[in-house]
């Protein structure tokens, strides 16, 4: 039996990986190598040392702590923003770079229900988990500075932020929010009316009660309450963002029937921000996709407000196409518009089409069984292109402002209560949805845009000339857009204007697990604001988390959140400065959203108790468009960065920040993509437990399909990164993350191939110690040029690589690198530190190591990173291409230098040139130094 042969005692390998890392964590911990001073304040210590050096904020968005921890997709953006974070730190850079924690979420909230454990107590558990599992990575975070939103000191100023809110209001004219304190005195000043909407009491300021003084200012507020449609779900006693409801109009967990309708909610007004939210996407470094996204949900839109004038009052419509309205031969409303009550007729008019009575005895059996049906679709499910219009007739007309027409009202489910005015004039001549609506309603079409000759389609939505619209026949469509909207303001008809799709964010949710409002309504059920000095307010201990549940078809039943049942903490004596009084607090709490709006801010100068930051440290962070480096994926391309830079506005607005912006350059990161399992059934499977035999997968037995998706539990397809680090070392799980492609791009994840990142750290390991001995193996001899021209290009390359995240260039340089060094009998030492620290940002601690073992006592974190010498990245000799009549007949090597004679002398040497030549006339040569040789022969 041949005995294998042993293997040396300083070998890098799994164990001693564990050693190095583990060590090296707790040095940089016990050293606070990572932290990073501010320019004043309690975390200013050691800022002197950093005084000249230029600042760098890198951010990851912070994730939500789950109980299973980190799966080996979540690091991939953490370890990109550490190497990156560690590289400019080396690179002379001041950087801030910690992690916090998303923590308040339903998950924890659900556990809560079926256990009865209080949810910060498994929030709190997961949460060591991932910071236990961020150390094992050897993230380079300053941990002074990490927060978790469910702590009070942080909800705190999340509630502090939303009073801010509350108490400012939006002025047009200034192009900016205002204390709503300044409004007031505006309007008791007699220098200000209320604005559009906020008054429905129709008398003058000066004659409103205080109570209704108070209604006016409350519509003017940019958080107020609001009664909205919403998305109710009895089945779950809550109401549920869009993004919670499936297509088919149920809830995406339990799957209960959703409905839609109208409940009093806390809403944030971050329409007003709508064209700034737009503008200033310019001043900022994102992808260009996730601007695109930004400016489609926000949707800004030209033309016109047009009254329609009916017999119970008039509808307003926006629209885009202004110069159509000849042909609006009716109008649909949204089932939920205020008016249709109003509308709804006691009989059917005679001689109306059977198609608009829905078979109903009368309109208000049609529209009260058809605003049943319409409560149980989801918005995405109403909007839905090609699924047959539905609706019926209010019984009710309107008359066209242009051409005095009687045209009838339907209410329809694809019109939508939230967007624009929830009513639409229907030009089915110019709208293919129209169209479809018009033809199974057997309603009129008036074209008002010529079509071509040859034009055999339905509804025509391209240029040409105005038809059948009186004075503006002839025209195109801009300038009959520019005729029309001045006709209507001079006749009283409408008004030019400027709208957006983006709409008024829900800011309430029945349920316990989330910030409590700091809001107290008052005996005239008006809401009032808890005082600076009474914040936080807690969430108060309850027996049961769960809101009540209700039968899943009881579309008629109200919300009664959990805190609604904690009877001591509801009511409440407090003086607001009008005597001590009993007040009711607010009992929904809001969406796990709000944390997550400004933790960038609290990073800054997170023990503050005075100030949400101090203005000298946000300042010098900040600049004027916030992160410099801010990472996360792209499914968060318009809530989270929306409702981030709302928030962000506001609190520029009114003078408690500096910066404009929240985050200067996003990168979103790509996915790692692991095989999941799918069975004849179409159930996911195990994939840990799927065995491949010869390009079949087989799962128990039965054979099996792959397909390739996101980590997540659904798939069944989780790996972690706890066994990796186990079986290779952090080290190793880093480099192989990083090399799997750049940062932004998505990837698959294949365990096989982590064993070659872990060989290379092998090669490099002994191209610098000594596997028997563990002592440097390195010389203190010249490099050749060769060696010392090969470093530099992998300096130049490696750099690079890590400015513009991509981190696997740079590996495949240093992989060149250590395989050139692993040909050379000795190691130069000029050439093996370089080395060590170009690995340092990618696999810190087995460099640190060899730093370390290369006899430098200090930690190489603010080592300066090596730079490239530019003459040694020019090239000696360059590949020349040598042509025949202008085909490559050979590639030849010459010094870069070589002039032109040299050129066409090495050309007329080379073997393969020789028999184009011979017996040839050359009647011209051209030779172009460094690119090529060409001769002309005859």
């Amino acid at each position: 039996m041949t005995e294998q042969p042993a293997i040396p005692p300083h070998r890098y390998n799994a164990a001693l990986a564990d050693r190095i890392e583990v060590a090296w964590q707790d040095r940089w911990e016990r050293e606070q190598i990572f932290r990073a001073p501010n320019p004043v304040g309690p975390l200013s210590d050691g800022f002197e040392r950093v005084r000249d050096k230029s600042k760098l904020f890198v951010m990851d968005m912070f994730p939500y702590p789950s109980g299973a921890g980190l799966h080996v997709g979540h690091p991939l953006g953490y370890i990109g923003t550490d190497v990156y974070a560690r590289y400019k730190r080396m690179d002379g850079r001041n950087v801030l770079h910690t992690m916090g924690f998303d923590a308040f979420g339903l998950p924890a909230e659900q556990y809560a229900v079926q256990t009865g454990q209080h949810p910060r107590v498994t929030t709190e558990a997961n949460i060591e988990t991932f910071k236990v599992q961020l150390r094992r990575l050897g993230m380079d975070y300053d941990q002074r500075r990490s927060v978790s939103t469910i702590d009070p000191g942080y909800y705190r100023w999340t509630q502090w932020i939303f009073l801010q809110i509350f108490n400012s209001w939006y002025d047009v004219d200034a192009d900016k929010a205002r204390p709503i304190g300044e409004l007031v005195a505006d309007l008791d000043a007699g220098t200000r009316v209320p604005g559009d909407d906020t008054n429905p009491f129709g008398r003058e300021w000066t004659d409103l009660s205080e109570v209704e003084r108070r209604q006016v200012v409350d519509a003017h507020r940019l958080a107020y309450v609001h009664e909205a449609p919403v998305n109710w779900c009895p089945g779950l006693g809550t109401v549920l963002s869009n993004e919670e409801v499936t297509a088919d109009g149920r809830s995406e967990r339990g799957n209960f029937p959703v409905f839609r309708r109208p409940l009093r909610q806390w809403m944030l007004r971050i329409t007003a921000y709508s064209e700034r939210l737009l503008r200033d996407l310019d001043a900022i470094d994102w992808p260009e996709s996730i601007k695109l996204m930004q400016r489609n949900w926000i949707g800004r839109s030209t033309g016109a407000h047009v009254r329609f004038d009916t017999d119970s009052g008039p509808i307003e419509v926006f629209t885009t196409r202004p110069d159509t309205l000849f042909g609006a031969t009716y109008m649909v409303l949204a089932p939920e518009h205020p008016l249709v009550d109003a509308l709804t007729a006691a009989e059917w008019p005679a001689d109306i089409p059977r198609a608009w009575t829905a078979n109903a005895a009368t309109p208000a059996n049609a529209v009260q069984e058809y605003r049943a049906a319409a409560s149980r679709r989801s918005e995405m499910e109403r909007q839905t292109e090609g699924k047959r219009k539905t609706g019926v007739f209010t019984g009710g007309y309107a008359t066209n402002p242009v051409n005095g027409e009687r045209i009838p009202v339907f209410i329809a489910d694809y019109v939508l209560m939230g967007y624009g005015t929830g009513a639409i004039m229907a030009v089915p001549g110019q709208d293919q949805r129209d169209w479809d609506f018009a033809t199974v309603f057997e309603l009129p079409i008036v074209r008002t845009v010529q079509p071509p000759a040859d034009w055999d389609g339905e509804a025509y939505v391209g240029e040409g000339p105005a038809i059948n619209s009186e004075f503006l026949d002839g025209l195109d469509i801009a300038t009959a857009k520019a005729r029309i909207i001045p006709w209507l303001e001079e006749h009283g008809r409408g008004r030019g204007a400027v709208t957006y799709k983006l709409r008024d964010w829900l800011f309430s949710r029945q349920r316990y697990w989330g910030e409590p409002f700091p809001i107290v309504f008052d005996e005239d059920g008006l809401p009032r604001a808890i005082p600076d000095a009474g914040l936080p307010v807690l969430l108060p201990d309850v027996e049961d988390y769960s809101p009540k549940t209700f039968a899943d078809d009881d579309d008629t039943s109200e919300p009664e959140p959990p805190l609604s049942r904690a009877k001591e903490w509801v009511e409440v004596e407090l003086d607001l400065g009008d005597g001590l009084k009993t007040y009711r607090r607010e009992t929904n709490t809001m969406p796990n959203w709000a944390g997550s709006c400004w933790y960038e801010l609290r990073y800054l100068d997170p023990t503050n108790s005075e100030k949400l930051v101090d203005p000298e440290v946000e300042r010098y962070w900040m600049d004027s468009t916030g992160v410099d480096l801010y990472v996360g994926g792209a499914e968060h391309a318009v809530l989270h960065l929306l409702y981030a830079r709302f928030w962000h506005k506001v609190l520029y607005d009114l003078g408690h920040i500096g910066s404009y912006e929240p985050f200067h350059k996003l990168v979103n990161q790509g996915m790692l993509q692991l095989p999941a399992y799918t069975n004849s059934r179409g159930f996911y499977v195990e994939a840990s437990e799927v065995e491949d035999r010869d390009g079949h997968f087989y799962y128990q037995g039965e054979e099996v399909r792959q397909e390739f998706g996101k980590i997540g539990k659904s798939l069944k397809n989780v790996v972690t990164p706890d066994g990796i680090i186990a079986d290779y070392g952090a080290d190793t799980f880093r480099l192989y993350e990083m090399f799997t492609g750049p940062l932004d791009q998505s990837r698959p994840w294949d365990s096989k191939a982590i064993s070659g990142m872990h060989r290379l750290l092998q090669r490099i390991w002994r191209n610098v110690i000594d596997e028997e001995t563990g002592k440097p193996a390195v010389s203190d001899v010249d490099a050749s040029d060769e060696t010392r021209r090969l470093l530099h290009k992998t300096i130049a390359a490696v750099r690079d690589g890590l400015d513009t995240l991509r981190f696997n260039t740079s590996i495949a340089r240093i992989t060149e690198l250590s395989n050139h060094l692993t040909q050379l009998t000795s190691v130069p030492r000029e050439i093996a530190e370089p080395m060590v620290l170009l690995l340092a940002p990618l696999a810190p601690h087995v460099a640190e190591e060899l730093w370390s073992r290369l006899g430098h006592a200090e930690s190489l974190a603010w080592q300066a990173f090596p730079v490239a010498d530019p003459a040694l990245l020019i090239e000696d000799t360059v590949e020349i291409a040598v042509q025949v009549n202008g085909k490559v007949r050979s590639t030849i090597s010459v010094a870069a230098d070589a002039s032109r004679d040299d050129l066409e002398a090495a050309a007329r040497s080379d073997a393969k040139v020789v028999p184009y030549l011979d017996g040839k006339t050359v009647r011209k040569v051209i030779a172009v130094p460094g690119r090529l040789v060409n001769f002309v022969v005859g």
